[in-house]
């Protein structure tokens, strides 16, 4: 740990209004500890509860397992010893209703001539509560993209009819290879690139079947983060018709096996995707596929975690803080190491999240507005812990000023810039810049705004429902030379082992960019907590509040 990195940060009240500008004096409230209760925050301060929730003994922090209760009761004991208050009702714990689906990997999928094998070739599962679900001789349909999208004049099921058909899609939109058409936001990833949509739209269109065709760099990971993820239990929210409005089977092709699926219909895959890029587009692959999924499912319950500090003036209102505890928990079927400990996904921001929750607890007086930490549940498993509070808030919705969010936290080392994903999407961005300014960084678009990350962690949630959301952490440019160093040989190792069981506590670890991005968000929600106006939604945004 390169401790030298830490620069002394030390500022009186005043001169931290100085610092930021008429708009900061017009927007907080001096506090006589703020600077001290800021400079705490310290690489140090990390380590201990990152190297505690990424260790062997939470098991992976799988929900609904050992591990969740171990995770549990240090996250309440960590906030009960910092005195903040439970954040719903007596309990800091909100009630998760999960159904749990385990698919029998011993299966296969037959499409026309080809047998694929499970996770080598294909994976697929099935969100229905049935013990069995089979799709048999159902014919596949090519549907490009699989969008609909009125407000880009986009439907590539215009004038079909899907119904008892497997649709196969291309992963993300028509935008990412293809960004200077003019079609969606470019190499931006819109919603409707995400997986989730796809299988969503599937579903609504009547389809039995949703297969999506794997690639890289489109899709943003490679082929073993689909096996893992789309492996194992499976969660999703208890839904009253238990799955039936979802598609029967959903899963995963490689490109190898869907280049053979086009090269046996008459069709090269290459030339078909350059044609649904260009447009709406569909056509039959004149073959159809069969599998079996054999379900084990059960309903059980998983927690997010949630406290409170109350605001000194306007406790009715909160800006909460977002980060998720779980992870993919382990597997057995391993030989070696078998548990995915989620050290940097997401141990990191909970770490960052605990160490912030002290920090404002120390604060006196206390934000104007309370301050809500909401540890939440499954958001390997789809955002489900985040979405289920969207949609059952413990805090009205119209009493929720803002949402900032700390999901997979720089491990990288300081940096002169913080990037934000999704950027131009609310206000909050102004709060961000004054916090900036104070480190002398500057902020900048995430580097790779195709890979979809506004759509794939808890912000999103809230996003969805209008409350203000801001995802922003350390950004691309080394603080110094030695940084840069330490950065390119660990990011290497940092992104082959996303959702990896080397995924890992490491003691080399330079966590000073943990520290300064938890200073950066801790400064970001203060603003806010004292401002006497509410965060907004841009105009150009697609979320306003409801």
């Amino acid at each position: 740990m390169k401790k030298n990195l830490l620069l002394p940060l030390v500022f009186s009240a005043t001169s931290l209004l100085s610092a930021c500008g008429q708009q900061a004096a017009t927007t907080t409230t001096a506090t006589s500890n703020f600077d001290t209760i800021y400079n705490s925050i310290t690489a140090d301060k990390i380590a201990p509860p990152l190297k505690t929730l990424a260790s062997d003994e939470f098991e992976g922090r799988l929900p609904t397992t050992a591990g969740e209760k171990k995770t549990l009761d240090y996250l309440v004991s960590e906030f009960k010893r910092m005195g903040l208050k439970p954040g719903n009702g007596d309990s800091y714990l909100q009630e998760v209703a999960l159904m749990e689906i385990t698919a029998d990997p011993d299966m296969t999928m037959t499409i026309g001539d080809n047998t694929f094998a499970y996770k080598t070739d294909m994976v697929a599962g099935s969100k229905r509560e049935q013990e069995t679900v089979s799709l048999t001789d159902s014919e596949l349909v090519f549907v490009g993209y699989g969008i609909n999208a009125p407000e880009y004049d986009w439907n590539d099921y215009a004038g079909l009819d899907v119904t008892g058909k497997t649709v196969v899609i291309l992963v993300n939109d028509p935008g990412f290879e293809n960004p200077d058409s003019g079609k969606f936001q470019g190499t931006t990833m819109t919603y409707y690139g995400r997986w989730s949509y796809k299988y969503e739209e599937a579903s609504r269109q009547g389809a039995a079947g949703a297969i999506i065709v794997h690639e890289t760099a489109p899709a943003s990971y490679g082929w073993s983060v689909v096996a893992n993820s789309w492996s194992g239990p499976q969660y999703g929210l208890v839904s009253p018709d238990k799955g039936a409005s979802r598609v029967a089977v959903e899963g995963w092709l490689t490109l190898e096996a869907a280049s053979r699926v086009f090269a046996d219909a008459g069709l090269n895959f290459a030339e078909e995707k350059a044609k649904a890029m260009q447009g709406p587009y569909s056509v039959p692959l004149e073959q159809t596929l069969s599998v079996t999924v054999n379900n084990t499912y059960k309903a059980s319950t998983s927690h997010n975690v949630i406290a409170t500090l109350p605001g000194s003036k306007k406790p009715d209102e909160h800006v909460i803080y977002t980060s998720h505890w779980d992870h993919l928990g382990k597997d057995e079927g391993l030989d070696g190491d078998q548990i995915y400990n989620g050290a940097h996904d997401n141990a990191t921001g909970t770490a960052a999240a605990l160490v912030m929750a002290d920090a404002f607890a120390r604060l006196t007086p206390a934000p104007e507005r309370s301050v809500t930490f909401l540890i939440v549940t499954a958001e390997e498993q789809g955002l489900l812990g985040s979405k289920y509070y969207a949609d059952n808030p413990i805090i009205p919705l119209d009493k929720t000023v803002a949402n900032i969010n700390m999901d997979a936290m720089n491990v990288l080392g300081k940096t002169k810039d913080i990037a934000v994903i999704g950027m131009g999407k609310s206000d909050l961005e102004e709060e961000l810049n004054i916090a900036a300014k104070r480190q002398g960084r500057t902020v900048t678009q995430e580097d790779r705004p195709e890979a979809g990350y506004y759509y794939r962690s808890d912000h999103f949630s809230f996003a969805k429902v209008g409350v203000p959301a801001l995802y922003a952490k350390g950004g691309s440019e080394p603080y110094d030379e030695e940084t840069a160093k330490y950065r390119k040989r660990t990011s290497v190792i940092v992104t082959g082992c996303y959702h990896q069981v080397c995924d890992k506590f490491r003691d080399d670890w330079d966590l000073s960019g943990i520290s300064q991005d938890t200073q950066l968000l801790m400064e970001v929600g203060y603003l806010v907590a004292n401002k006497d106006s509410w965060p907004q939604w841009r105009e150009s945004s697609e979320f306003q509040r409801k």
